[in-house]
């Protein structure tokens, strides 16, 4: 039988980081609740990032999860999960490492999914590297800040739409799963987080990924500019929208995905025809 959570931090001394931008989730109703919003765990490899004291590692593994290979960068970490491994013989790896360079796409056996209470600090730009390689995955069920959960769900026009918007919409469906206050936290962070699932989508429009940031880098970096404008970083910015079909006066709020992975193959024709 495993020690509740809050005796295990105690026992390690697992006070949480703010450098590694820890807030630990204690809760048993709200892990089993994410666990159970995350899909079918009896097949294939469900991988975490940063499970700290281990609470929503024992909800996977307790919702059948048959194989869980967790990433945690904090060593202090590492004997408080060690008594999980024990409890459930064989199902459970530890990596310890830091997320950002480790290929999650390589780990463990398909079906993939990542179902982690990601840290604060480096959320998106975990989020970013797994989009780069996100057909290896079924599922990301990924908890962040409220406010980037917003924008990465935000429609075309709306305030909130922006560069992580496009990108994350031009590969996944985006649904947010629910949201959780401050104090569900130890220690409560300032906002509000949000449950998000990402589910690749099987086509999509094509374009180059690195071009694609670039595109959406230039266009939201002077958002409230015309596109025409904004672009003029890429060269020749109105003949590069005239290419992608798109009116030069616009602006970036006004443009979805698709039209960004457009602008992204007219720049990838110009930089390739001599």
């Amino acid at each position: 039988m495993l020690a509740p959570l809050k005796e295990i931090v105690t026992r390690y001394g697992l006070l949480a980081q703010k450098s590694l931008g820890q807030h630990f989730l204690f809760d048993l109703n709200l892990t089993g609740k994410i666990a159970r919003l995350a899909g079918d765990l009896t097949q294939g490899t469900t991988i975490e990032v940063g499970p700290g004291p281990g609470g929503l590692t024992r909800a996977l593994l307790e919702n059948g999860a048959a194989q869980v290979i967790a990433i945690e960068k904090d060593r202090r970490c590492r004997e408080a999960l060690s008594e999980v491994e024990a409890a459930y013989p064989g199902r459970l790896q530890v990596i310890e490492g830091d997320a950002l360079k480790i290929e999650a796409a390589h780990l463990g056996v398909a079906p993939r999914r990542i179902v982690a209470n990601l840290p604060y600090n480096v959320g998106t730009p975990l989020l970013i590297g797994w989009l780069k390689s996100i057909r290896s995955f079924e599922s990301l069920t990924l908890m962040f800040q409220k406010e980037v959960a917003d924008r990465m769900a935000a429609p075309v026009r709306s305030p909130a739409y922006g560069r992580l918007s496009a990108l994350v919409q031009w590969q996944c469906e985006v649904k947010k799963l629910f949201d959780l206050p401050p104090a569900a936290f130890t220690p409560p962070p300032k906002v509000s987080s949000s449950v998000v699932r990402l589910t690749p989508k099987p086509v999509t429009e094509p374009a180059d990924f690195a071009l694609f940031e670039r595109v959406t880098a230039s266009a939201f970096g002077q958002r409230r500019k015309m596109l025409r404008s904004s672009l003029k970083s890429l060269g020749d910015a109105e003949t590069l929208l005239t290419q992608a079909g798109i009116e030069p006066t616009a602006r970036a709020e006004e443009i979805g995905y698709a039209g960004f992975a457009a602008l992204a193959r007219a720049l990838q024709e110009r930089t390739t025809t001599p």
